[in-house]
């Protein structure tokens, strides 16, 4: 049974959400998923995948973060032309393989890369019609991009933005959202720090953090609501959903100092990061849940209770009760968003995936 066969049924009244999920539960127990359609099984994600990923991160890497004082010898209009030269032969690539449903992924990869290659061209222009000295001076090298807050940096963020939405408009690709986030992101930390402190001030740790929170969380909400709308088919906000929670978390579990009280409510924050994962059926956010989670009990054990021998065999035994809480999760997932839905309201539920319910 196919999912628009189920929700061919809902539609008719015949079944209601609860039943759908308690139908989906019982065809995955005994290995008979539902289908989006009558002849394509779900992709997995294997070992090649795996191999498309680590080549496409190479070369956005090699061209991106790993670029040296040797690279930026070349000046600005090679710079520029590298970059351009790298992006439409990405994007040449990409596209061509693209048309074959086999080798889509890889072409969406190659497409993203082309997309990474944007900034790169943006600063080679910058860099050689020195643009740089109208906004918080000169950068510096292309390497600093990844390092450093600029004013300099903006225009090759919103040229980056731009590239990724029009990428993500024609292919479809949601990896090619993370490109984009990303830059979304430096851009929130360079315009915070345009506006609340002085040119000589870009290193205030402290700002950056508090953006990095406002940003993760905003990158979450949105996310959210778009797989409240729009349903997972296909899952556009994956890569936003890890992004999001990884900017929110980090800049958690970066803040320096704060009372016992403030680290028990982080504690508190990751306890709530699991409940949310079981209710939006978004794994990611349990995982950094129970890092977060194992953060405190790991500051519990070095700082509070570091005198206390038995508190060590204490954490062992709560480590391994988290273990078999994250087996027995496994196990009983399916049924407990079953249960779930049968018991939360009607305005609960609309807060749920469009999949889910």
């Amino acid at each position: 049974m196919t999912d628009l066969e189920l929700s061919a049924l809902q539609a008719a009244g015949i079944i209601d959400s609860a039943k759908r999920a308690e139908i989906a539960r019982f065809l995955t127990e005994h290995r008979i998923a539902p289908q989006t359609d009558n002849t394509a099984p779900t992709p997995r994600f294997d070992m090649t995948h795996v191999l498309w990923y680590a080549g496409a991160l190479i070369i956005i890497a090699a061209m991106s973060i790993f670029t040296n004082d040797a690279f930026n010898r070349m000046g600005g209009w090679a710079l520029a032309a590298s970059g351009a030269v790298y992006g439409v032969a990405l994007l040449w690539l990409g596209h061509i393989l693209r048309r074959r449903e086999a080798l889509r992924i890889p072409g969406g990869l190659l497409i993203a890369a082309a997309v990474a290659m944007v900034p790169l061209t943006i600063f080679g222009i910058q860099h050689a019609l020195g643009l740089f000295g109208s906004a918080s001076g000169d950068p510096g090298t292309y390497r600093e991009f990844y390092d450093w807050i600029n004013g300099g940096w903006i225009y090759m963020e919103l040229g980056t933005i731009i590239a990724a939405l029009l990428a993500i408009w024609r292919y479809r690709f949601p990896f090619l959202l993370l490109i984009g986030g990303i830059a979304l992101w430096f851009m929130s930390m360079d315009l915070a720090m345009w506006f609340t402190s002085t040119p000589l001030a870009y290193d205030d740790y402290e700002t950056r953090r508090s953006v990095s929170v406002i940003f993760g969380l905003a990158m979450i909400i949105a996310a959210w609501a778009w797989d409240v709308i729009k349903g997972r088919q296909p899952d556009m906000m994956f890569w936003i959903h890890i992004f999001g929670i990884m900017t929110f978390w980090g800049g958690l579990t970066m803040h320096e100092g704060g009372t016992e009280l403030q680290k028990f409510t982080y504690c508190l924050l990751n306890i709530g990061l699991l409940a949310f994962s079981l209710f939006i059926d978004r794994r990611v956010y349990a995982v950094f849940g129970a890092l977060g989670i194992a953060t405190y009990l790991g500051y519990l054990a070095s700082d509070v209770f570091k005198d206390m021998i038995v508190f060590s065999f204490a954490l062992s035994a709560i480590g391994l009760a988290i273990i078999f809480a994250g087996l027995w999760l496994h196990k009983n997932r399916a049924r407990m968003a079953t249960r779930l839905s049968q018991l939360l309201p009607p305005q609960l539920q609309k807060l749920r995936s469009a999949d889910l319910s």
